[in-house]
């Protein structure tokens, strides 16, 4: 029987809940197709940094490149001054742990409300490869003159040659394993940009050309992205852009495909440790009170599964999933659902058999 060591992050405000309810949809799904999940949980998180000071220790750094994968709640807390978590915790393990990918599915599914007018779930379903170890967010920069008038601000965005083929190469894997319109578009701003997104545009048709004939190439600038993704998002199959563009389109992904209580993503290091979490903040505000969705949280343990080679279980979970929101709730939205927190990681688990799905 096989057997996977995970790491458990539960984090702050409302994801300790939602990590419960993926954790009990683990325990359901892991029953009916015969693996075993040896789980350690860490405190990480506001509370441990406020009582200790810690935000992550390089020891339990160490001790989290030994997993098969990493499950994440939420980081965020309100008596935590921003960045901290965010860049302590997060950024380090995405950057110590080379997960240089990461990876959003955007999704529509039947009974989840689409802002966008006579859309469905036909029309949304691409995904976005996201850079995730340079750009922007290497933190590299400085001040000028700073408190000054003069005052200058300078941020780096550093890509590599490395950087950007290794992403690029994971999409077109991606995109040809997808086997949907095998089409792989490049979110950019070659106008302005044009250092950057000069190296990228290179790489995209040189790796594409060369190694993948077979997938169509294809280019926007991220305003002409935002535009079509509102308007035309069935156009989509696979985006592939840097670090800060992708951190930007995959929240308006989010919101196509119904908001953060159903977006999942991975930050995937495809031949070592890879994390999943859902999108979605802490939301302290609901911390305790049993109302938030879960499902998102239990969308990343779907990745996660996925991830392993698990894929039959995780397929099992994503049509459990569809059919709660098909059959089950009355809205996404934390309070509103007509279940509660853990009646529908209850309702997730019972729809892993078919036969409650009827």
């Amino acid at each position: 029987m096989k057997s996977y060591k995970i790491a458990v992050l539960p984090g702050d405000g409302t994801g300790p809940e939602v990590v419960h309810e993926g954790l009990k949809v683990l325990e359901a799904v892991s029953r009916r197709y015969g693996f075993k999940t040896e789980l350690q949980h860490y405190d990480l998180g506001g509370e441990r940094y406020k009582k200790t000071g810690e935000v992550l220790p390089d020891s339990v750094l160490g001790e989290l490149g030994q997993f098969n994968a990493i499950y994440l709640g939420a980081i965020g807390h309100p008596d935590v001054k921003p960045g901290i978590l965010e860049k302590g915790l997060l950024l380090k393990l995405r950057f110590s742990l080379e997960q240089y990918i990461n990876l959003r599915p955007v999704k529509l599914y039947e009974g989840v409300d689409c802002p966008l007018k006579g859309k469905g779930p036909a029309d949304i379903d691409f995904v976005v490869v996201r850079e995730n170890n340079e750009g922007l967010y290497v933190g590299e920069g400085e001040f000028l003159n700073k408190g000054t008038q003069d005052e200058v601000a300078i941020q780096v965005s550093r890509n590599t040659r490395r950087g950007v083929e290794r992403c690029l190469r994971y999409a077109f894997e991606y995109t040809r394993k997808r086997n949907k319109r095998k089409t792989l578009t490049l979110c950019g701003k070659t106008n302005v940009l044009t250092y950057a997104f000069d190296l990228w545009e290179r790489v995209f048709h040189e790796v594409g050309a060369k190694d993948y004939p077979d997938i169509k190439r294809d280019y926007a600038h991220v305003d002409a992205t935002c535009m079509w993704m509102v308007k035309n998002p069935e156009w989509f199959d696979v985006i592939v852009t840097d670090n800060m563009f992708g951190d930007i389109i995959t929240d308006l992904a989010a919101m196509i495909q119904g908001g953060m209580g159903i977006a999942a993503g991975g930050n995937i290091n495809p031949k070592g440790v890879s994390m999943f979490e859902p999108i979605g903040g802490s939301a302290p505000k609901y911390t305790g009170k049993n109302v938030i969705n879960p499902l998102a949280a239990i969308m990343a343990l779907q990745m996660l599964l996925d991830h392993l080679g698990e894929e039959k279980a995780a397929l099992e979970i994503e049509d459990s999933v569809r059919w709660v929101t098909a059959r089950k709730l009355k809205s996404l939205a934390a309070g509103k659902m007509g279940y509660s927190t853990t009646e529908v990681g209850d309702l997730v688990a019972q729809g892993l058999d078919p036969k409650e799905r009827k």
